[in-house]
């Protein structure tokens, strides 16, 4: 690991579902972080990106949030976060946002530098797939699709996972499929949504995997609600949670 790296401080941007409703989830991402010798701080004033009110149509709302993140996370050296959803809000919507202001534009472009989801630092920045980790079990990967498809990250998380002692990596089918979460998709389309989740769920069973992984808990909840309601015998975890083993 670069000594620059190790010198420098890492803040952690937390999700609003991470925050009010799994802050193991953060916990984990800090111990994972602190165990690679890294610094962590949590800035107590931050909130939520802006991406519910941007995806539900209220621009200016989510443009006064947005603001606020970015003079938040500013001077910051690292900014990692467990949620590629929320990532991607940060680097590719906030683009949308402020456009027209280059004054915003500028000071957006020094924030996206320094940010980054989770196993995306780990491997791309740290240079680390091992983490020391280790679990007992048969564990497949969901894709989330802001991580996949705006981010374009899928090899980092396949890289950490398969680095766990003792786990054995199974490949579901449709594993880049979508849950069918979406936020307000899954309330505004809900049929839809549930035929998808059940879709998922099938390629889960189907894996032989008695583990599902993935890096957000927006996914996370949707799935494990079902595998709740069956009394499937299957464990979902964040990948953090999986790594902080």
């Amino acid at each position: 690991m670069d000594n620059n790296i190790q010198n420098s401080k890492v803040t952690i941007f937390i999700s609003c579902l991470v925050d009010t409703f799994y802050p193991n989830v953060g916990e984990s991402m800090v111990k994972v972080l602190r165990n690679l010798g890294l610094e962590v701080d949590f800035l107590e004033d931050q909130t939520c990106c802006g991406q519910p009110a941007f995806n539900s149509g209220y621009q200016d709302e989510a443009k006064e949030l947005a603001a606020r993140f970015l003079d938040i996370f500013d001077q910051e050296d690292y900014i990692v976060c467990p949620s590629g959803s929320c990532v991607t809000m940060v680097k590719i919507f906030y683009k949308e946002l402020f456009k027209y202001d280059q004054h915003m534009m500028t000071q957006l472009k020094r924030v996206i530098s320094k940010t980054y989801e989770f196993s995306e630092f780990i491997v791309n920045v740290l240079g680390v797939t091992d983490v020391g980790a280790s679990y007992d079990g048969i564990v497949t990967y969901h894709d989330s699709c802001h991580l996949l498809r705006e981010l374009g990250i899928n090899k980092e998380p396949r890289e950490l996972i398969k680095s766990v002692k003792g786990i054995e990596f199974r490949e579901m089918e449709l594993h880049d499929a979508c849950c069918g979460f979406g936020g307000a998709f899954s309330i505004k389309f809900s049929d839809v949504s549930v035929s998808m989740l059940n879709e998922k769920i099938d390629c889960i069973l189907n894996s032989g995997a008695n583990t599902v992984v993935a890096n957000d808990m927006g996914c996370l909840m949707n799935i494990g609600g079902v595998i709740s309601k069956r009394n499937l015998s299957i464990r979902v975890l964040h990948i953090a949670e999986l790594l902080a083993n």
